[in-house]
């Protein structure tokens, strides 16, 4: 595999924001993965091109790191429109929300990450615009109350979650397409760490990306902070090329092991094994057991090791199955 060696003048004078937006796709044809979810969101975005409309509210969830917010991007690229950027816990009031709306033009993508945090005040402003693209607010106070009506253009709002469970009803069922992400093939993942160690101007191997995508996680953010260590760890060690030893030992030193299981993995698989005899406890033990706090244990450790089967939730809480014992080297008694 050729790919031209990374030049220092290049790529090390990146700030790492500007390195992260390079990274990503800008186009559905450079999306690798997720093809079912990217097949048939081609499909509305073509319809509404057709109709010269904008594209229907769109709600992505799923595991984090898995492109949410890179999709929201390449939707609207695709749509030839402007995307406006936010986060459920940045829009603490309907006035936050104005802002915001006033700033569309039509046909432009609202992008509200974590959307499931939205405060209720706000959410309940969002329905009329989501619906029929008008917001009716209160100004003033008491005797010098009055309402106000606003008029908004045709927007596309794309909202993302990791807990699309976390929505109200009335939200959920304001978005026509409702898309599940889900964790990607070893295949998908090498391409995606290929395609990122060119932008880089990275030396990789075939091998080397086969290893960094392996113990991934499923992951693309996951892949690329990899790939982003293990060139510096090739690059002092290894002549700035990535092979497949050159990987394992970065990754080794990262404390990355085969499964792509960290320290914070291994702690939590270890500490249900040693104070609970490996289950069933509940997560706000595990958590307290550990310092971790609960949410940053379901949201980001606890749906991989489900995913890969070392970790299983019953009524009376999660257990450590027997792969997870033999992984670990722990004797695993039924």
């Amino acid at each position: 595999m050729e790919n031209n060696r990374m030049l220092s003048t290049d790529v090390e004078s990146w700030n790492e924001e500007e390195m992260e937006e390079t990274l990503r796709p800008q186009t559905i044809q450079q999306y690798i993965g997720q093809e079912k979810v990217v097949n048939e969101l081609n499909i509305y975005v073509q319809a509404a091109k057709h109709r010269n409309e904008a594209l229907d509210h769109v709600l992505l969830y799923g595991p984090p790191g898995l492109g949410k917010t890179t999709l929201a991007g390449v939707i609207a690229n695709e749509m030839g429109v402007q995307m406006h950027t936010t986060s459920g816990p940045a829009i603490e009031k309907p006035g936050d929300l104005m802002v915001l709306l006033n700033e569309l033009s039509p046909g432009d993508v609202l992008f509200i990450d974590e959307i499931h945090r939205l405060p209720r005040i706000v959410e309940e402003v969002l329905y009329s615009a989501m619906e029929d693209y008008f917001v009716d607010i209160i100004i003033g106070q008491d005797a010098t109350a009055r309402p106000v009506h606003f008029s908004l253009p045709p927007f596309t709002l794309i909202g993302a979650t990791t807990k699309a469970g976390s929505l109200s009803s009335p939200l959920r069922t304001r978005f026509g397409i409702v898309l599940r992400m889900d964790y990607y093939s070893d295949s998908d993942l090498t391409d995606i760490v290929v395609r990122s160690s060119n932008v880089l101007q990275t030396d990789i191997e075939e091998d080397g990306a086969k290893e960094i995508a392996r113990r991934s996680r499923g992951t693309p953010r996951i892949a690329n902070r990899l790939l982003k260590r293990v060139r510096d760890f090739s690059q002092v060690y290894a002549d700035g090329v990535i092979t497949q030893d050159v990987a394992k030992e970065g990754l080794t030193l990262l404390r990355v092991d085969k499964e792509g299981l960290d320290a914070t993995d291994r702690r939590i698989l270890t500490t249900m094994i040693d104070f609970y005899q490996g289950g069933p406890v509940g997560i706000g033990s595990i958590a307290a057991t550990i310092g971790e706090d609960r949410e940053t244990i379901e949201d980001m450790y606890e749906p991989y090791l489900l995913q890969i089967g070392f970790l299983q939730r019953t009524q009376r809480g999660r257990m450590v199955t027997r792969i997870a014992y033999e992984h670990l080297g722990y004797p695993f008694e039924k």
